[in-house]
């Protein structure tokens, strides 16, 4: 499946239950057990290939992994070295969070990934890691994968990050689990909390106190998880931007977490005049509910606080920016530069072919509501740049290639597109 015609949809009122479970939760799920003693079991976990990567990762480190479908189940006596090497697909989350739990692990041990990953930087993983006594390397002096990691004794430490990463931030929490004294991680912004979220919920000493993160050595293995991954609120934003474009149009997304940290996206579509409304349904290591968007007439507005907290819905975000009256504009964005693709340069060429007149910055660029005009699309094997073009073909129709980059994070995309409008596949 190289591309897809996308035909202009009818208002539509929907309620979903089969959106994506959640891709950072899932990776974290499979890595976090472990850590742990005894048996974690994990339903509603992402059967898509970035997770399945690192599933298949842990147990080639050793971890027993029982899958009858509905349930998976890993049992792990500690990380054996591996005489394979480990490939994270496409997932940077999966290669940056492995460098910090094998960081400290007895072996060697080789990441790698695709053509895609291996182009994107990880010494903001490796350069804090190797200052702590971690034994990494890898091409451009650490920047590049393949990566080789060799487990060493790890020292404490007061790390400042320069940027709000949760990524960074897991790989020095995983790391400072197994260091030799208490440490701390600040951060510009606070990123994404999942990680000291289900750690602290399997017994972990994680404390957080505004923008600093205070880690205590593991004194014993953590209590295995038992956790129903929830739906991906960042897959579901790709709905939500559907309905909110879309007079007339209504849609439930059912059982996605409500954490603070990745419902951002939808609170700025809040802003914009989205009609939006929240039900929590349960609350153990998220929170879980529900979230009902319905059509209202969009505005412009400005998105420069929290980047850190939708940087992945910021491509489908500015599908509603093309569709809002007046000027909307994206600051301290220079991250989208280094995700699956440029996603400042993709997005932006995208809406220009659309029609829709945008000015590029080097850390965001400003949209000028308009019309929408249907037009050829290339992903450049990015799933959100793909995504949120599809999205945006159910305004105004939309041909859009390179499409394999969709299973990475949400095999089942096309199912509920096609709830919605008639798809082409080419």
């Amino acid at each position: 499946m190289r591309s897809v015609k996308v035909t202009k949809a009818s208002p539509f009122s929907l309620a979903i239950s089969e959106i994506a479970p959640d891709k950072s939760i899932s990776h974290r799920s499979a890595m976090f057990a472990m850590l742990a003693e005894g048996t974690s079991e994990i339903t509603n976990f992402l059967r898509a290939e970035d997770t399945l990567n690192s599933l298949n990762i842990v147990k080639n480190l050793g971890a027993t992994v029982v899958d009858d479908g509905v349930t998976i189940k890993i049992s792990s006596e500690g990380i054996k070295e591996s005489s394979e090497i480990l490939d994270c697909g496409n997932s940077g989350t999966g290669m940056r969070l492995f460098c910090g739990l094998l960081s400290s692990a007895e072996g060697h041990f080789v990441l790698t990934g695709d053509e895609y990953l291996r182009r994107r930087p990880m010494k903001r993983v490796t350069a804090p890691l190797r200052d702590i006594g971690a034994k990494l390397d890898g091409r451009n002096n650490g920047d590049l994968a393949p990566l080789s990691i060799r487990g060493a004794s790890l020292s404490a430490f007061d790390y400042k990050s320069k940027i709000a990463s949760a990524q960074v931030k897991s790989a020095m929490i995983l790391a400072a689990l197994r260091a030799d004294g208490e440490c701390s991680y600040s951060e510009p912004e606070l990123s994404r909390d999942h990680t000291e979220r289900m750690l602290k919920g399997m017994g972990a000493e994680i404390e957080t106190d505004g923008l600093t993160t205070r880690i205590k050595p593991m004194k014993k293995l953590l209590s295995p998880l038992k956790i129903r991954v929830p739906s991906d609120p960042s897959s579901a934003f790709f709905f939500a931007v559907a309905a909110a474009i879309m007079p007339g149009s209504d849609v439930l997304l059912e059982g996605v977490t409500l954490n603070p940290t990745r419902i951002e996206a939808f609170r700025a579509l809040e802003r914009m005049g989205a009609d939006i409304s929240y039900e929590t349904i349960d609350n153990k290591y998220e929170p879980i509910g529900n979230i009902r968007v319905k059509y209202s007439p969009l505005k412009g507005i400005v998105v420069e606080d929290n980047i850190s907290w939708l940087i992945d819905e910021l491509p489908a975000l500015s599908i509603a920016f093309a569709c809002a009256d007046g000027v909307s504009v994206v600051k301290n964005a220079e991250e989208l530069r280094v995700k699956e693709s440029d996603r400042i340069s993709t997005v932006v060429n995208g809406l220009r072919a659309c029609g829709i007149e945008v000015d590029e910055v080097h850390d965001g660029y400003s949209v000028k509501g308009g019309e929408l005009k249907a037009s050829t699309i290339d992903s450049h094997g990015d799933h959100r740049i793909a995504m949120s073009f599809i999205i945006a073909g159910m305004k105004c129709g939309m041909h859009v290639t390179d499409l394999e980059c969709i299973n990475t994070s949400f095999p089942n995309f096309f199912e509920i597109v096609q709830k919605i409008t008639k798809v082409e596949f080419l």
